[in-house]
């Protein structure tokens, strides 16, 4: 174990929800933005946000889904009707429709949206499409958004992103030699470990620019929930999952007890001023070396998901692919 101390704790556990993390929290005046919130992880967390008084704007693929969502959340209690936009991470023209479209400060970024595939499957750029979609839109999302970040974090003491990883991020660090998969043989559940690396490493060097603009990223392991996220998983992923779980890698948690990571990175004091963390079960993720075993260390975060030289690394890679500043 590689692990820096002393590691952030908070007062939740694995078992917390995310109205336990938000009561007595009051978000009146924030203003936050949450992907993939049209279903499982991204609604719940729009939700809680939304009944804690966050003005909250829903960027969905499907605004049809995201309307319906609106007026659940509003229907539960929420003191203003969440905004629903359009947004496909996987159309860099989707993404930077959103980008110039948004007008004022922005508090919280919530980059949620996730997609797993079972086979190899492209964008139109030739990107593939898991790395190009939970990586790289959500990187020009958010380098589009820096400057509504800054006015945020000026306005209010901070900004804040939040990034959600997964356990699975210690299958691959960066592949930088052929990130598309374009000479090796491609394995789906590389690729998505690969992208999930990359949600990390975004948060790391997020907050190695940016903090000296009151903006600080952390990324969140919200643990096995189950999601639309596995609905195309091949039969050998569904073999990978089931036998983590008998090993007791994971339990499965509510989608309720699963988005209170995510809040938690997203308001408590803890994380308030500082970033490049990475938070599983409500606290900091130890450190492991990369060559660890997933069955010894179920809830640390290997090197190279921290990794600051991969982390400029990849933001370089990634500025000059979606040439965004």
């Amino acid at each position: 174990m590689v692990s820096r101390t002393p590691l952030i704790t908070t007062p939740f556990t694995a078992d917390s929800t995310a109205d336990d993390v938000l009561r007595g929290v009051d978000l009146g005046g924030v203003r936050a933005v949450v992907t993939g919130a049209s279903s499982g992880l991204g609604r719940e967390t729009a939700r809680a946000l939304a009944a804690a008084g966050a003005a909250v704007t829903l960027a969905v693929r499907d605004v049809v889904a995201g309307a319906a969502v609106a007026d659940e959340i509003t229907r539960l209690g929420a003191s203003e009707r969440p905004c629903v936009a359009a947004l496909d991470l996987a159309d860099q023209a989707s993404v930077s429709r959103f980008v110039d479209t948004w007008e004022g400060p922005l508090h919280l970024l919530v980059n949620n949206a996730g997609l797993v595939t079972g086979g190899l499957d492209r964008t139109a750029e030739g990107w593939e499409l898991q790395f190009a979609t939970n990586h790289l839109g959500h990187f020009a999302l958010t380098a589009g958004l820096h400057r509504a970040l800054a006015s945020g974090a000026a306005e209010r003491d901070g900004a804040r992103i939040v990034s959600l990883s997964s356990t699975a991020h210690m299958r691959a660090g960066i592949g930088f030699d052929d990130l598309h998969f374009e000479h090796r043989p491609y394995d789906p559940q590389i690729a998505y470990a690969q992208a999930k690396t990359a949600n990390s490493l975004l948060a790391v060097e997020a907050t190695r620019r940016w903090a000296s603009d009151g903006i600080v990223a952390n990324t969140v392991n919200p643990g096995g929930v189950a999601t639309g996220l596995q609905r195309h998983f091949t039969p050998g992923q569904r073999a990978s999952l089931d036998a983590a779980e008998a090993a007791g890698l994971f339990s499965w948690k509510t989608v309720q007890q699963g988005a209170a990571t995510t809040v938690v990175a997203a308001v408590r004091p803890e994380l308030a001023h500082t970033g490049g963390h990475y938070l599983d079960d409500a606290q900091e993720a130890y450190t492991v070396p990369d060559d660890a075993d997933l069955a010894d260390h179920p809830h640390g975060v290997k090197v190279w998901a921290l990794d600051p030289t991969a982390a400029e690394r990849l933001w370089t890679v990634s500025t000059a692919l979606v040439r965004r500043p």
